[in-house]
């Protein structure tokens, strides 16, 4: 039975809104091959990103035809509001073969569909090889990079978007109390890391959660040095270590991430310090955002908030997020750092991630915070302190 996440009429929505900017931008053909896109404009969920697979949308046609793999055509009619003659599966003898290519398949629906085709060439799910096939069998036909063109139209969400991350929020809180109650000097690091990982699927009484975009990020120790470490599966926790908890949850691919960090024992003067400069800050720059800012001028405030204070954040402090699959929750387009034009809308979901990594430690504390037409809101509740433990 085919189950739809949301309404055809949304659906449709979207692929209007893309080709509003396909228009604008002279992009007759556009090929989407990145797994949250296709969610996004088809609802296609199917764990089958390992092949090529994608959409194919055109300015004029009102609805995309999607391709991938013979065994996965079901997963198409299962999940998305395409009809029949808009599913293409291809044979077997295309899947990771050294003597076909996928993409000239795909070149075969592209073909007499437009001069100019356009797909994300810096994106994880568009290969060097991709490129070379098509540009061998669309010979007459531009190709262009769609430069994120869907993550960028996605970046402002529905209220039934909302909704599901708001959802995931309410996993990611159970998720995070869990780990924090978990942590204790002698407990393995593998069992906090098991028992927050069955949490994001296990959800809530009413609804479940999905396997998110990241696995748990929860090192210690001098492993909080770094920002993407995750636990170490020989080591029990100790007195003396930080441990660093990043944990995002998700509703039908949309989630809600946060981080929080803990301390075993009789927290550094230096980390306490940190600690509360950080904390301190979130709050002030929150209380700031407002619509219309630029996500430059929001970087900037937080800076402000710092300065003097000896504690210093190099990299972005900030990130659109959403609907995601492997390998990260990021959406790829705004990012809160200096030079970043883009105005903040109602509708747009921000982590914004002020992380601090020493030589030898780290602190996290973040928010993922909602744009709304006053300023904005916390999509998460929960303690913004350093857990000691």
């Amino acid at each position: 039975m085919k189950k739809l996440v949301f309404s055809e009429e949304e659906y449709r929505q979207r692929v209007c809104r893309v080709q509003e900017k396909m228009d604008h931008r002279g992009i007759e053909v556009l090929l989407v091959t990145d797994p949250a896109h296709m969610n996004y404009l088809t609802g296609f969920d199917g764990w089958s990103f390992y092949v090529h697979q994608g959409l194919i949308l055109t300015v004029h046609d009102s609805i995309p035809l999607w391709f991938g793999r013979q065994q996965d055509a079901n997963a198409a009619r299962l999940t998305t509001w395409l009809p029949e003659d808009c599913i293409f599966g291809y044979k077997d003898e295309y899947v990771q073969s050294r003597y076909i290519h996928t993409m000239e398949f795909a070149a075969s629906l592209i073909r007499g569909r437009g001069k100019t085709l356009a797909a994300d060439l810096d994106g994880y799910w568009f290969s060097a090889k991709m490129l070379m096939t098509l540009q061998k069998e669309l010979d007459g036909i531009t190709i262009l990079d769609a430069e994120n063109l869907v993550g960028w139209v996605k970046s402002v969400k529905s209220t039934a978007e909302v909704e599901y991350i708001r959802q995931a929020a309410r996993i990611t809180e159970s998720a995070m109390s869990l780990a924090v109650d978990t942590i204790q000097e002698g407990v393995w690091e593998k069992e906090a890391a098991a028992l927050v990982s069955a949490q994001q699927v296990r959800g809530t009484d009413s609804y479940g959660g999905d396997s998110p975009a990241i696995f748990p990020i929860m090192p210690s120790a001098e492993r909080t040095s770094s920002a993407h470490l995750t636990f170490d599966p020989d080591r029990k926790y100790r007195r003396g270590d930080v441990v660093l908890l990043e944990l995002g949850s998700a509703r039908y691919h949309y989630h809600a991430p946060l981080s929080r960090t803990v301390f075993i024992g009789d927290p550094p003067d230096e980390l306490k310090h940190m600690s509360e400069v950080v904390i301190t800050g979130l709050g002030k720059t929150l209380e700031a955002v407002r619509p219309g800012m630029r996500a430059e001028e929001v970087e900037a405030f937080w800076r402000s908030c710092i300065s003097g204070t000896g504690v210093e954040k190099p990299s972005r402090v900030g990130y659109s997020f959403g609907l995601s699959f492997v390998p990260d929750w990021g959406e790829h387009t705004i990012s809160l750092r200096p030079g970043d034009k883009t105005i903040l809308q109602p509708g747009m979901t921000i982590h914004f991630m002020p992380g601090i990594w020493l030589d030898s430690f780290g602190f996290e504390c973040s928010e993922p915070f909602l744009i709304t037409e006053e300023g904005c809101t916390k999509l998460i509740d929960f303690p913004q302190e350093l857990f000691v433990k």
